[in-house]
């Protein structure tokens, strides 16, 4: 090949990818749904030999296009658009669905990861027939998690038409399938996005906290609102103050002593002071000891235990054993 107009946007994107090198495109391949890596390997594999003026075409016309975008923006309808100029309609619908959605490629997963209060309140309206139909395509706890929640005379005609249910014609199934597309799916898509400023907020709980310091200080000279919105919603080691004395004992006993210790050490004393205060007298002075015999350690280190303390109490949140407060007006006064 030695004329790059004659390739196509895949042959573009292979003959990228070979020239980034094998632990490069690795990477890339890693974060490409398993039709992206097909589609892309078949046209590396069919490439040939390519020019080194094509490839540096090809390169070049790639860094031009990517030093025009300037400031971007992405969402669901540019990334809709974007979609709908390369792949038939019905496809960039199937794809944005699955974006959309909850997980699950097949209709019938994604009801299965549909919270089971919110599924029964559509079923509720829906023909017993329906109802039946889609409690026997889930997974029999859901079924019975959405069921128990249907109103007692509407469930009892759901269970006698399950009872009485055969093999479900292709058609039938096909047509409640689309039903809850339509209906359901994309309702429950438009009304479930997550909110930005919540997702960065979980995304800087992960970065250290030189990061954090830095990107937060960078984002408040551009958007001093969006900072204080992150801020607000960030759960970090320090906001473990918010936990009454039974939870932080609840933590105590679930957070491996090591972690602890090395937590501790990067932290401020009236911080240690709180968890000491929550131990024996002869488990805090142990803790005490083991701190200083510690000597100097790494800020990365301090980083990545007290960040595992965190993710800990809010397991032990999610399983309500401990209760994390939502703000600083839930803050407990000694």
């Amino acid at each position: 090949m030695s004329d790059a107009r004659a390739l196509r946007g895949p042959q573009k994107a292979a003959v990228l990818m070979l020239a980034l090198g094998e632990e490069n495109s690795a990477r890339l391949f890693a974060r490409m749904h398993e039709d992206e890596i097909r589609d892309l390997s078949a046209a590396m594999a069919q490439l040939g030999t390519i020019s080194a003026s094509v490839v540096e075409a090809v390169c070049e016309e790639f860094s031009t296009h990517l030093g025009k975008a300037g400031h971007l923006i992405g969402s669901f309808e540019s990334t809709e658009r974007l979609l709908l100029k390369t792949l038939p309609r019905e496809r960039v619908a199937q794809i944005m669905e699955e974006i959309r959605g909850p997980a699950g490629r097949t209709m019938w997963e994604k009801l299965g990861n549909v919270n089971e209060t919110v599924l029964a309140n559509y079923l509720k309206n829906e023909y017993p027939q329906t109802v039946a139909v889609v409690l026997t395509k889930v997974k029999p706890d859901h079924a019975a998690r959405v069921l128990s929640i249907l109103p007692d005379g509407f469930a009892m005609e759901v269970v006698m038409r399950m009872l009485r249910m055969e093999n479900v014609q292709k058609e039938a199934l096909e047509g409640v399938e689309r039903t809850l597309k339509a209906e359901f799916m994309s309702n429950l898509a438009r009304s479930t996005r997550r909110d930005a400023h919540e997702m960065m907020a979980e995304i800087f709980n992960g970065l250290d906290r030189q990061a954090e310091s830095r990107i937060l200080a960078a984002l408040e000279e551009r958007n001093l609102e969006a900072a204080e919105r992150i801020r607000s919603l960030m759960f970090t080691f320090e906001d473990l103050r918010r936990l009454d004395p039974a939870g932080l004992q609840v933590l105590l006993r679930s957070v491996e002593k090591e972690r602890l210790t090395l937590g501790l050490k990067g932290a401020a004393e009236d911080m240690r002071e709180l968890f000491y205060r929550n131990m024996t007298e002869r488990a805090g002075k142990l803790l005490r000891e083991d701190i200083a015999a510690l000597g100097p350690v790494r800020l990365k280190d301090v980083d990545e235990a007290q960040a595992a303390i965190v993710a800990t109490a809010k397991d032990l949140a999610a399983q309500g054993q401990i209760q994390l407060s939502e703000g600083k007006d839930d803050m407990l006064v000694e």
